[in-house]
């Protein structure tokens, strides 16, 4: 296990941070639940009480009455707790999700109105018929803010409404959010990436990455424990750069088991955001390649970013072993390119100038051919 004096402080409080905004949000949501029931509890009551007052026919059922609200209230929010969760600021939320409620319960309100004028021509006559179908419709107002209400705080960061000229999105950099990998926040190369302004679209660390980390690092195994806190390590440095939009992602895919492997929820949680994947892991990017995700391969993005070597240009490179063939040396470019240099093979530890001859690039990576500048012509393989 890693010691507490080997524990970033800022990496905890961070943490503790997320954390308590993870409780804040399920505390208001309990409240709005809590709400809700007692709104719901305090229609029937209301109901109940007027049938008493006024000796209707529903006056002595007047806990039926409460039990069947009651009933309802648990039924609206079993619904909602077993519809997939999805993940707009808590106002906005309100708001938009009360207008929504109650234009949707006043046009249920009218169809009601229409059906008792289609079928009682003198309209409600008795107090009993008039107090029951204000509750009703009190109720069924209660239900839609709610479920309204509910529905837009769950999906106020992956849900977009489709309404003519507006849209209630969250304002990030992009559109198309970046899903990383835990290879790649290992490998670090991407923090490097971000300070370069590249990424406009937001960085998605989704929480089963962010703990497959704190496994690694709480490893006995010293080399993975190093892995890990370097991987932390740059998550820090990612989010403490202000020059790209990174969160921390709650939500799990819909579609993964419980028990699927990290490339798998991975995948499918880039499907669900209509994201990308960025990654250095080959097996991960055939796979997501063949599911139809985009990848973005970090390693692909280095080799196209080699410095370009076309045949008969010069440069220069330290010889820094002989070749496998007679007069041949061997040196290597700052990002691991290997030169097969001929007639340098007596030259071992100097720089010399060189020709290029010829480049050669397979699946393993890319070497240059060339020949040393004053050296014989011989008759070199390419």
């Amino acid at each position: 296990m890693v010691s507490l004096d080997e524990i970033d402080v800022d990496d905890i409080s961070r943490y503790e941070s997320q954390s308590q905004q993870v409780r804040a949000s399920a505390w208001s949501l309990f409240g709005l639940r809590l709400t809700f029931i007692l709104a719901l509890v305090g229609v029937g009551w209301g109901l109940a009480r007027d049938q008493r007052i006024i000796g209707g026919s529903l006056g002595s059922h007047g806990d039926l009455i409460l039990i069947g609200f009651i009933g309802a209230a648990l039924i609206s929010i079993a619904v909602d707790i077993f519809v997939a969760r999805k993940s707009l600021t808590v106002i906005a939320g309100l708001f938009f999700g009360l207008v929504v409620g109650m234009v949707t319960a006043f046009g249920l309100s009218l169809i009601i109105d229409f059906l008792i004028e289609a079928n009682t021509p003198g309209g409600l006559l008795s107090e009993t018929a008039v107090s029951f179908v204000g509750a009703i419709k009190l109720g069924i107002g209660v239900v839609c803010c709610y479920m309204s209400v509910s529905f837009i705080l769950q999906t106020k960061d992956d849900i977009r409404f489709v309404i003519p000229y507006v849209e209630f999105a969250k304002n990030t950099k992009g559109f198309r959010p970046m899903v990383l990998d835990t290879s790649v926040i290992v490998d670090g190369r991407i923090a490097d990436i971000a300070d370069t302004r590249v990424f406009d679209a937001e960085l998605i660390v989704p929480r089963f990455v962010l703990q497959e980390l704190q496994t690694i690092a709480d490893s006995s195994d010293k080399l993975k424990r190093t892995r890990g806190r370097r991987g932390l390590d740059m998550l820090n440095k990612l989010q403490t750069n202000d020059k790209i939009d990174i969160k921390i992602l709650e939500v799990e895919p819909e579609r993964s088991a419980g028990d699927a492997g990290v490339d798998e929820m991975l995948v499918d949680l880039a499907k669900q955001l209509d994201g990308k994947v960025v990654t250095n892991d080959y097996n991960l990017n055939k796979v997501a390649q063949l599911r139809g995700v985009t990848v973005i391969n970090i390693n692909d993005l280095a080799s196209a970013l080699r410095p370009v070597v076309l045949p008969g240009e010069p440069m220069s490179i330290k010889v820094v072993k002989p070749g496998e063939e007679a007069g041949q040396g061997i040196g290597y470019l700052d990002d691991g390119t290997m030169v097969v240099v001929e007639g340098a093979r007596d030259r071992i530890g100097e720089i010399i100038e060189l020709t290029v001859t010829s480049v050669l690039q397979t699946s393993a990576g890319r070497m240059i051919f060339g020949r040393a500048i004053g050296a014989a012509s011989g008759g070199r393989r390419n």
